[in-house]
């Protein structure tokens, strides 16, 4: 048994505006833009004239606002949002953010992408303290943390308790007269800020939802940065400067829209790169084209395409109605998901050779599925071409990769996946090769990218992970020994 990682906050996406009279539908329509990111749960939280009120519930944005009326109903200058998955066991409704917290002198709302690799042993030293929590997430913490400490400010406790969390966490706070933007010291996760042109400012997860609600882009939010952000404007301060950046290369690979801009680079044209740099490193001799798998891969695709000299085509129907697969919180709704979401196209596979572009594989419950679709359609050989290294080691940082057992490349070896996948050829991109691609030109180690995944060099101290992660190793050695002696 691998020891299971629990960790309730992953990867989601905020949005946060402040001095704006529409600024709940302004949030609603940036939420709308990020919906990619989280699609089991959402909410807003408004401040109108310094009293704070939150609607969030189950399902998408539009469930929870099935009507223009739901979104005006919050009247307000300004609001936070959240879009939200979470790993099994995690989607219960006290959980799901903007997390509002009602105090005898003031009101607070907090919204969170990211996990905290420290959060069980806050939890405990807390909770041994007397303090009572309302959920199993770990965004909590930081509210408790801010409420006990005894700087003399606002501005201060929130410094103070950003320097005893770790992990991974671009945090949103609403307060009665105030909007906080906080990044952790690795930048683990995307925040950007952009400006309205009635002056009010918005902070989001990515820059397609400025773009969504006409917000001009002013700079992207730097590890261990504190934003404040009033009717004075904007204060911009740093409450660490242990940095070092190191953004989730996840996040160019399969999470951020293809239109969005990550520290100046586009991820679109990173993915194409990716592509390019695929077909460089791993041909597929007398293939007839490239078909890339709806819809994160088909950047990646046509740049293989492009650098191999070969047609790209659409093989692959994806439902548009369908969620994305790698969210769903169980492996049984993984792989349902994957019967309804996609679709070969036999008039187009039917008797070609074909260069399947994916851009990762976790599980490979998809990649299996996608070959036989292929090949029950008539494709004559399907060879698979993965536009990312592969992922062989558990993130602590904010994505649903829990522990080494649901990791198929830590088990098994390329040529043993291959017939696994009923794949012809399989070859993953090197991790050289990704962080080419992405080109951030950061001094830090990797170029400022986390590729902990992909290497299992972690750029943090696991903390309360530490363990698990032992464990995860143990049971994998133990795992490869027993294949051997059989």
């Amino acid at each position: 048994m691998c020891a299971e990682v629990k960790s309730l906050n992953e990867e989601c996406g905020v949005f946060g505006v402040w001095g704006t009279p529409d600024a709940a539908r302004l949030t609603y329509f940036g939420l709308f833009a990020l919906q990619h990111r989280g699609q089991e749960g959402a909410g807003i939280t408004v401040n109108n004239n310094g009293n704070l009120r939150t609607k969030r519930g189950f399902g998408l944005l539009t469930d929870v606002f099935p009507t223009p009326e739901s979104v005006d109903d919050l009247n307000g200058q300004a609001a936070i949002g959240h879009v939200r998955y979470s790993t099994e066991g995690g989607n219960l409704l006290e959980n799901i953010q903007p997390l509002p917290f009602n105090f005898s002198d003031t009101q607070f709302a907090i919204a969170h992408n990211g996990n905290l690799t420290n959060a069980i042993s806050i939890r405990k030293k807390l909770e041994s303290q007397g303090a009572i929590y309302q959920s199993s997430s770990d965004t909590e913490n930081l509210m408790h943390l801010i409420r006990l400490s005894k700087a003399p400010t606002l501005d201060g406790q929130m410094k103070e308790a950003l320097n005893i969390i770790k992990g991974g966490f671009a945090y949103l706070v609403i307060t009665k007269d105030r909007l906080y933007a906080a990044l952790d010291p690795n930048g683990f996760r995307p925040l950007v800020v952009g400006q309205l042109k009635n002056g009010a400012y918005v902070v989001c997860s990515e820059t397609c939802a400025l773009n969504a609600v006409g917000a001009e882009f002013k700079f992207d939010v730097q590890p261990g940065q504190l934003l404040r952000i009033d009717d004075n404007g904007i204060k911009i301060e740093t409450y660490t400067t242990n940095t070092q950046l190191a953004i989730c290369s996840m996040e160019f690979i399969y999470f951020a829209r293809p239109d969005s801009d990550i520290y100046g680079v586009n991820v679109h044209k990173a993915r194409k790169r990716m592509g390019e740099l695929l077909a460089q490193e791993h041909p597929v001799p007398n293939a007839d084209m490239v078909i890339g798998v709806p819809n994160s891969s088909l950047s990646a695709a046509t740049g293989y395409a492009e650098a191999a000299g070969l047609p790209y085509e659409m093989g692959l129907i994806k439902n548009q109605y369908s969620a994305r697969t790698f969210i769903e919180p169980t492996q049984a709704l993984r792989e349902q998901g994957v019967k309804m979401k996609l679709a070969a196209v036999p008039g187009v596979v039917d008797g070609k050779n074909i260069v399947l572009v994916d851009d990762s594989i976790v599980r490979g419950t998809t990649s299996r599925r996608i070959v036989k679709l292929l090949k029950d359609a008539g494709a004559a050989s399907v060879h698979l071409r993965i536009a990312s290294p592969a992922l062989k080691y558990p993130c602590f940082y904010g994505i649903d990769i829990q522990h080494v057992c649901e990791l198929i490349a830590a088990n098994k070896t390329v040529e043993e996946m291959r017939p696994i996948f009923g794949a012809d050829s399989l070859a993953f991109l090197s991790t050289k090769s990704l962080i080419k691609a992405i080109n951030l030109k950061s001094d830090a180690p990797n170029q400022g990218l986390c590729v902990a995944y992909f290497t299992g060099d972690y750029p943090t101290k696991l903390y309360d992970y530490q363990k698990e992660y032992d464990d995860d190793q143990k049971a994998l050695a133990k795992m490869r020994l027993d294949e051997v002696a059989k």
